[in-house]
């Protein structure tokens, strides 16, 4: 089948996803995408962009995936008639109705509209945790009392009914080339590979840190990650208390080098306020690095019960700052000890795209075929 894959923020999650499926899918992905700059416009008002590029498209397209960065009515309108009768799947890698706020900002409700009309305009919805699921479906009804008439709260069982969860797929396989170097540590590494961004929650973090620090603890840090965006201010302050102990800073834009850093790490933290799935995280626990990330999003599902606090080992999940200042001190006093990379590759090996992309082209079909 031909498969246009609409992505109008070709960057982060967005990007992993779509090259995945470009490079495992057993269907002819064709992708028409944008860069990242400026989300708001490529959320508003890019449909235009889109359609011109979507008119170069010789082939007979059977079947549409966007993403939760399109404007869906829009772009079907500017393409109409072409896909009047193609099936649509979007896949929603965030949403607008609770995606963390920076301080002094108001949620602007134009975009939660746009998500609104896109899910219904769409014949499937793809989530990419169960989490994010039922985070966006308990918002739904608020956003609706903001309509002044006309309400419609018997569309959120409509979204409700054509959405399900498909983990994303990840390209874990390329990590195997890299050899395990931690046990060349002097000091046990802590790990921090995500967006430099506030709503990853670099302040929690950095407060830990410190706390650790003012013990007297030895530890050493990477400090990896996406930093294509305003840093917040924690970074360049622990680069001043902790410039000795840090030995990476800054995003990482060879795949080779990134492989080598988490196969170095002992431990990879995350503090985030709020997030759907995070790639990162899965990608430092299968190269061996022992997690420690919040029970109330959505790592609960994603890894087993089994090691949610096991017996003999760390625990993975926790509920304060006050519970990851003590997992981490234990950790890094020998108090308790990481779990084995053999466990920590059954968290997510199944995510892996080779065993992922069935899943997604047998659904592709049954879009198609009905």
């Amino acid at each position: 089948m031909n498969i246009l894959a609409v992505e109008p923020f070709y960057s982060g999650s967005h990007k992993a996803f779509l090259k995945g499926l470009e490079k495992h899918s057993g269907h002819n992905i064709i992708p028409i995408k944008l860069n990242y700059k400026g989300w708001k416009w490529r959320m508003h008002g890019d449909s235009v962009t889109l359609t011109e590029m979507t008119n170069k498209v010789e082939e007979d397209i059977d079947l549409l995936l966007t993403s939760s960065m399109t404007n869906l009515p829009a772009f079907m309108a500017l393409t109409n008639p072409r896909f009047a009768h193609t099936p649509v799947i979007m896949y929603m890698h965030e949403n607008q109705f609770t995606r963390p706020i920076p301080d002094g900002e108001k949620r602007d409700l134009t975009y939660c509209y746009i998500n609104y009309l896109s899910m219904l305009v769409a014949d499937k919805l793809l989530f990419s945790s169960q989490f994010h699921l039922d985070d966006l479906m308990d918002a739904l009804p608020g956003f609706l009392d903001n309509f002044p008439d006309g309400k419609q709260y018997g569309t959120v069982d409509k979204i409700r009914e054509k959405s399900i969860v498909m983990h994303p797929g990840l390209d874990l396989k390329s990590f195997d080339k890299q050899p395990d170097t931690r046990s060349e540590n002097e000091t046990p590494v802590i790990v921090w590979n995500q967006r430099w961004q506030f709503d990853r929650n670099p302040a929690m973090f950095f407060r830990v840190l410190n706390r650790l620090n003012d013990i007297d603890l030895k530890f050493d840090l990477i400090l990896a990650g996406d930093t294509q965006h305003e840093k917040p201010e924690e970074f360049e302050k622990a680069w001043q208390r902790f410039g000795q102990q840090i030995t990476h800073f800054g995003y990482v834009d060879d795949k080779e080098n990134y492989s080598k850093l988490l196969h170095s790490g002992d431990i990879v933290v995350s503090t985030a306020s709020y997030e759907f799935f995070c790639v990162a995280i899965m990608e430092a626990i299968y190269c061996g690095c022992h997690p420690l990330v919040p029970n109330n999003l959505h790592y609960p599902e994603l890894i087993p019960k089994s090691l949610h606090d096991p017996l003999l080992h760390a625990p993975v999940l926790y509920e304060t700052e006050d519970d990851l200042f003590h997992h981490l001190k234990d950790l890094l006093t020998g108090n308790t000890k990481s779990l084995p990379k053999s466990s920590l590759q059954n968290i997510n090996k199944h995510l892996d795209w080779s065993k992922r992309i069935k899943a997604f082209d047998k659904l592709f079909e049954e879009m198609v075929t009905g």
